[in-house]
């Protein structure tokens, strides 16, 4: 995996919204341009237009969100875990809960006897790696089919990938050509949510507003995954406890949230919107 890392990593930026291809770019795509004196390139428009459209970063500052923090490289088959949201090389969390069932980041249990039943893969983000790292699929794909081949057994086939999109010159281009579907949600996501701020218990203070209200989830999230969500954005403290109510009801933070949309019925809808009351706080023991 560290070999993976360090045959990647290349000095460069990442432009916001940036084509994989830019943030990497090769010795012949530096050809097509010219010295940095504001000149124009072949095609007639100047360097200067892509930086006065976006920032740009550098690649290192997204290795927090993309590389695996068990291994060190970059992650290959993402997968998260479901209690805390944290993200590993799916072998590396694998080989991880042989001997250990809490998350390697946070040290949450996981699951009492059977952790891996509370992992799923992250495609999205898996996808984001893929397209800011662009060598880094086919350098795994060499590699699994070398693992099968010395082993005498037979190449999984590739899973078709979509067509891959040109490089575009500013937003203006990208938004044009971009596929309408691309805005449509996903049929996953079942459930919409309106998350209300009752208050907080007295001895509660250092806590952020919650700025996102109205989420849209799948209905097999569970009420533990909105305390999650609003535990993250309001930045709370372990001590502090988060209730969720529905009407009149306290809620069980393993209820799934297609459960307690079908036991509440329309009382607890709003134009189609479940709503969900929250407070914070103090365990009962202090």
């Amino acid at each position: 995996m560290e070999d993976r890392t360090k045959e990647l990593e290349r000095p460069g930026c990442l432009s916001v919204g940036q084509n994989s291809e830019e943030a990497t770019p090769t010795d012949g795509s530096r050809q097509n341009s010219v010295d940095n004196d504001g000149s124009e390139d072949h095609d007639g428009t100047s360097n200067n237009v892509d930086s006065e459209d976006e920032p740009e970063l550098p690649l290192n500052q997204f290795y927090p969100y993309i590389r695996c923090a068990l291994c060190c490289g970059f992650l290959i088959d993402a997968t998260t875990i479901t209690e805390c949201l944290h993200t590993f090389c799916k072998s590396c969390i694998v080989k991880h809960f042989f001997y250990s069932n809490r998350c390697p980041n946070c040290s949450i249990v996981v699951h009492q006897t059977q952790p891996l039943y509370n992992i799923r893969p992250d495609r999205q983000l898996q996808d984001i790696v893929y397209k800011m790292l662009p060598h880094l699929e086919e350098m795994e794909r060499a590699r699994m089919i070398d693992f099968y081949k010395q082993r005498g057994l037979e190449v999984p086939k590739p899973v078709v990938a979509s067509p891959a999109v040109p490089v575009l010159k500013n937003q203006k281009q990208r938004r044009e050509l971009l596929p309408q579907s691309v805005f449509t949600i996903p049929p996953e996501l079942d459930v919409s949510l309106q998350l209300e701020f009752v208050g907080a218990e007295e001895g509660i203070n250092n806590y952020k507003p919650l700025e996102r209200r109205y989420v849209r989830v799948s209905g097999e999230a569970t009420v533990r995954h909105v305390e999650l969500f609003i535990r993250r954005k309001m930045e709370l403290s372990p001590t502090c406890q988060v209730d969720v109510v529905c009407g009149d009801h306290l809620l069980d933070r393993y209820q799934s949230l297609r459960e307690v949309q079908g036991s509440m019925g329309d009382n607890a809808l709003q134009d189609g919107i479940l709503v969900l009351h929250f407070g914070l706080v103090l365990p009962a023991h202090m």
